[in-house]
C-alpha cells in the first residue's frame, strides 16, 4: 500500500469521527467561518470545526508544522481536499491570511514575522484584510499616494485606501505604502498593522446588492513598527505581484462550491423533469455547456497546480481569475433564470442579491482587462 493511500484512508477516517454532521452540508454565504478577534460562531459545531481542522494544521495544510501549518505535501494537500468534498464538507475557515498574506509571509517575512502571526493565522484568530487599491490607483497600483514618513524605528502612515474588503470586520491589514517617493515601483514597502492602531478609521460602501463587504479605509498618522515590514524595505512591489498571484488563484476558485446543491439539482427542484430530462430544453443546453466549462476550469486548476513547483501559480493566475470569475458570474444568470420569481426576494443570501454582487467578481483583484493584458504578454508573450 502506498504512503498516498494510507495517508487517504487515515484522513477519510479522520474525517468521519471529527467533521460534524452540520458541517457537512450547504453552507450559505453568511455563515461562512471568518475567523478573528470578534468572531461570532454561527453555532457550537462551526467553532468546533474549525478548531479541529486548526489542531491539526488542516485550515493551512501546506503550511510548515513549525509555524501550526498541516505540513503535507501538495499530493497530500490535494487528497485532503478531495475527501473533505467528498462528504460535502464546509471550509472550516475563509481567510486573507491563509489565502494571501500567510504565504507572503511565509516567502518573505523574518522569522519573528512568521512566529507572530502564521500560528495566529493557521487557528483563524486574526482576520486580516488588504490595503492595496486607492482612489486614484485601482488597476494601476505602481500610482498609490499612501505615504509611510521614516522615522527611525517606525514609520507614520498617512492616505486613503478604497475597495478594502471586510476592513470594517478585520483585525489586521497588509499595506502598500510609498516609502520612497522618488521612484515608482520601487519605492514601495508592504507593511503590516493592527486596525486597532490609533488613525485607522474604516468606512464601509454601500453596493446595489444593499451589502457592504467593501470599505473606505483612512490612515491618519498611524504608527507602524519597521519589524511590520514583510522584506526588504521599498521591495514591496515584488511582495505585491507575488501576493496578487495567490488573490487572483483564489478569486479563480470562486465558483468552486463542493458543499452546494449542483446547477442541476437546483434547477430540477424548480423546473422539474419531463422524459427524464429538465423541462425547459434551451435552460437544459445552457446547464450542459457551463457544467463542461466549469469542469474544464477545475482540471485545468488542478494541472497548473501540478506543473508549477513554486507555491504560488505565477502568471497562470491571471488565466484562472479571468475564466473562475465570468465562471461564478454565468453561475448566477443560470440560477436567476431556473429558480424565475423565487430567486427575486430581498432576505439575506438570496440569489438577486448573490447575482448582483457577483457583478464586481471580475473588476476586484484586478479586472479582467488587466488579466488579459497579464496573458496577451506574460504567458502568450505578444509584447
Amino acid at each position: 500500500m502506498s504512503d498516498l493511500t494510507t495517508f487517504r484512508e487515515d484522513t477519510r477516517q479522520w474525517l468521519e469521527e471529527h467533521c460534524p454532521a452540520s458541517m457537512r452540508t450547504y453552507m450559505p454565504e453568511s455563515e461562512k467561518c471568518w475567523g478573528g478577534r470578534d468572531y461570532k460562531f454561527s453555532s457550537d459545531d462551526q467553532k468546533l470545526w474549525l478548531m479541529r481542522m486548526a489542531d491539526r494544521g488542516w485550515t493551512a495544510p501546506t503550511f510548515p508544522k513549525e509555524y501550526g501549518g498541516g505540513g503535507l505535501s501538495k499530493d497530500e494537500a490535494k487528497v485532503l481536499k478531495e475527501e473533505l468534498s467528498a462528504i460535502t464538507a464546509r471550509a472550516p475557515l475563509a481567510s486573507m491570511g491563509t489565502e494571501m498574506i500567510g504565504p507572503a509571509i511565509l516567502e518573505f517575512g523574518t522569522e519573528a514575522l512568521k512566529q507572530q502571526h502564521l500560528p495566529a493565522i493557521i487557528r483563524g484568530e486574526i482576520r486580516w484584510c488588504q490595503g492595496y487599491s486607492e482612489p486614484n490607483a485601482g488597476s494601476d497600483l505602481a500610482g498609490l499616494q499612501a505615504n509611510a514618513e521614516d522615522m527611525g524605528d517606525h514609520f507614520i502612515v498617512n492616505g486613503q485606501k478604497v475597495w478594502t474588503s471586510y476592513a470594517d470586520k478585520s483585525d489586521w491589514m497588509f499595506c502598500l505604502v510609498k516609502t520612497d517617493n522618488s521612484v515608482k515601483h520601487g519605492g514601495i514597502s508592504l507593511v503590516l498593522f493592527d486596525m486597532k492602531s490609533p488613525g485607522v478609521t474604516a468606512r464601509p460602501i454601500k453596493l446595489i446588492s444593499g451589502r457592504s463587504p467593501f470599505c473606505e479605509t483612512f490612515l491618519d498618522n498611524v504608527r507602524v513598527d519597521k519589524d511590520q515590514v514583510v522584506g526588504e524595505i521599498n521591495n514591496g512591489w515584488t511582495i505585491a505581484k507575488y501576493l496578487l498571484t495567490h488573490e487572483r488563484e483564489m478569486l479563480g476558485r470562486i465558483g468552486n462550491v463542493p458543499a452546494e446543491k449542483t446547477l442541476s439539482e437546483r434547477a430540477t427542484a424548480s423546473i422539474g423533469l419531463k422524459d427524464g430530462r429538465l423541462a425547459d430544453s434551451a435552460l437544459r443546453l445552457e446547464l450542459a455547456e457551463w457544467e463542461i466549462d466549469f469542469q474544464s476550469h477545475q482540471l485545468t486548476i488542478e494541472r497548473v497546480r501540478d506543473e508549477t513547483a513554486a507555491a504560488s501559480v505565477g502568471n497562470s493566475s491571471a488565466m484562472l481569475k479571468l475564466y473562475g470569475t465570468q465562471l461564478n458570474q454565468r453561475r448566477r444568470e443560470l440560477l436567476i433564470a431556473s429558480e424565475g420569481f423565487d430567486a427575486m426576494t430581498w432576505k439575506e443570501d438570496s440569489e438577486a442579491r448573490l447575482w448582483l454582487r457577483s457583478k464586481g467578481n471580475t473588476i476586484e483583484g484586478g479586472t479582467s482587462e488587466v488579466q488579459l493584458n497579464i496573458i496577451s504578454r506574460r504567458i502568450l508573450g505578444l509584447g
